[in-house]
C-alpha cells in the first residue's frame, strides 16, 4: 500500500524537478524576448530620426543581439537547463506550429525545380566537405561533420552525422566545435543574407526559397525569413523543414560511406524530425480548412514568441570565443561548404529566374 500511494507522489516530485531545473534559463530567455519586442518601436524610433527614414530592426534580430551580450551571464550552470530546453524543444514545438499558418498550396506552389535544387546544393555540399578536409589537411570525417551540418540542418545533422564516423579521440571536440560554428555562422547568415538577397533583387518567394535553401539551423531560417516578411517566412520554412526531412538518406549514405572504405561505421540512429512531421499534420489541416480560425490565431500566437524565446536562448548559448578558439583549418573547411552551398543556391536561382 505504501507503494502504491509514494508512487503518484514520487512522479509529481520529478516533474516540479524538472520545471524547477529548466525555469531559470527559459525564464531568462523570455526576459530578452519580452525585451526586444519593448525595445523594437524604440529603436525604429531612434532609427528613423537619426536616418530620416523608416527603419526597422526586427525583434528577433534584437533579441538575438541582447542574448549574445547576456552571454556571459548565460553561462551559468544554473541557466544551462533552461536554455538547452529553449532551443532544443520549445524551438520544435513553435516551429510545428507554424503548420497552421501554411497551405498546402504553398508548399506545392515551391515547384518540382526547387526540390531539385536544394537537393543539388546539398550534394554538392557534402562532396566539398570531403574536398576542403583534404586541401586543409583535416581527415575525411571531420570534412564529413562539416558538410552533412552545413548541407541538412546544422547542430542536429552535425549530432546526427557524428554517430557514424569512425572512432577517434578527436571526435567529440570536432563535434563540439562544429555545433559551435554551424550555429555562429548562422547567426551571421541571419543578419547578412536577407541583405544579400535584397541586393539580388529578389521577391519574397525567391528570398524565403534563397534563405531556406542556405541557412543551416532552423531557428535562424525562422529569424531572417520571417525579419523579411511574412511572404518569405513561409516559404523559407517549408524549404528548410525539405532539407530536415533530408537528414536520414544524407546520414545514412556518409555511414554508408566510410563503412564501405572499411571505416567501421555502425549503422545510423537518427533521430526522426517528429516536429517536421507534426509541422505538415498541420499545414494538412490547416488546408483542409477544418482548423477553428481561434486555434490558428493563438497557435500563431504561440508559435511567434516560441520562436522568439528560442532565438533569445540562442544568441544567450552564443560564445565568440569559443570559435576563436578553434584552429583556422577547421573554420576553413565549415566556411567553405558554407560557401558552396550559398553559390550553388544564387546560381540556381539565377537560372530558375
Amino acid at each position: 500500500m505504501v507503494d502504491q500511494v509514494s508512487a503518484p507522489k514520487s512522479g509529481k516530485s520529478d516533474a516540479f524537478q524538472a520545471i524547477r531545473k529548466v525555469a531559470p534559463g527559459l525564464a531568462l530567455s523570455a526576459v530578452v524576448a519580452l525585451a526586444s519586442v519593448a525595445a523594437e518601436p524604440v529603436v525604429a524610433s531612434a532609427l528613423k530620426g537619426a536616418t530620416g527614414r523608416p527603419v526597422t530592426i526586427p525583434a528577433v534580430v534584437i533579441a538575438l543581439l541582447i542574448g549574445m551580450a547576456l552571454n556571459r551571464i548565460a553561462q551559468r550552470p544554473l541557466h544551462a537547463p533552461g536554455i538547452t530546453f529553449a532551443v532544443k524543444k520549445l524551438l520544435r514545438v513553435a516551429i510545428a506550429l507554424l503548420g497552421f499558418r501554411i497551405a498546402l498550396g504553398d508548399i506545392a506552389g515551391l515547384g518540382l525545380g526547387t526540390a531539385l535544387l536544394v537537393v543539388v546544393a546539398m550534394a554538392a555540399t557534402v562532396v566539398a566537405g570531403f574536398l576542403f578536409a583534404r586541401l586543409l589537411g583535416r581527415d575525411a570525417a571531420y570534412g564529413a561533420l562539416a558538410g552533412g551540418a552545413t548541407a541538412v540542418c546544422g547542430a542536429s545533422a552535425a549530432l546526427a552525422t557524428a554517430t557514424v564516423l569512425p572512432p577517434d579521440p578527436k571526435r567529440d571536440a570536432d563535434t563540439v566545435f562544429m555545433v559551435v560554428a554551424v550555429n555562429a555562422l548562422s547567426t551571421v547568415a541571419m543578419l547578412g543574407y536577407p541583405l544579400i538577397g535584397a541586393a539580388l533583387g529578389y521577391d519574397d518567394l525567391t528570398m524565403g526559397i534563397f534563405l531556406g535553401a542556405t541557412i543551416h539551423d532552423v531557428a535562424q531560417v525562422v529569424g531572417a525569413g520571417y525579419s523579411v516578411s511574412e511572404a518569405a517566412g513561409a516559404p523559407a520554412v517549408v524549404v528548410k523543414l525539405f532539407r530536415v526531412f533530408l537528414l536520414l538518406p544524407v546520414v545514412l549514405g556518409i555511414g554508408w560511406w566510410f563503412a564501405s572504405r572499411g571505416g567501421g561505421a555502425d549503422k545510423a540512429k537518427v533521430p526522426l524530425p517528429v516536429f517536421a512531421i507534426v509541422f505538415l499534420v498541420f499545414a494538412l489541416a490547416n488546408s483542409a480548412g477544418i482548423v477553428p480560425e481561434i486555434v490558428r490565431s493563438v497557435a500563431g500566437e504561440m508559435s511567434r514568441w516560441g520562436l522568439l524565446i528560442a532565438i533569445a536562448a540562442l544568441g544567450l548559448g552564443t560564445s565568440v570565443k569559443a570559435v576563436a578558439a578553434v584552429g583556422w583549418r577547421h573554420i576553413a573547411v565549415v566556411c567553405g561548404t558554407t560557401l558552396v552551398i550559398l553559390g550553388v543556391v544564387v546560381a540556381g536561382l539565377g537560372i530558375r529566374g
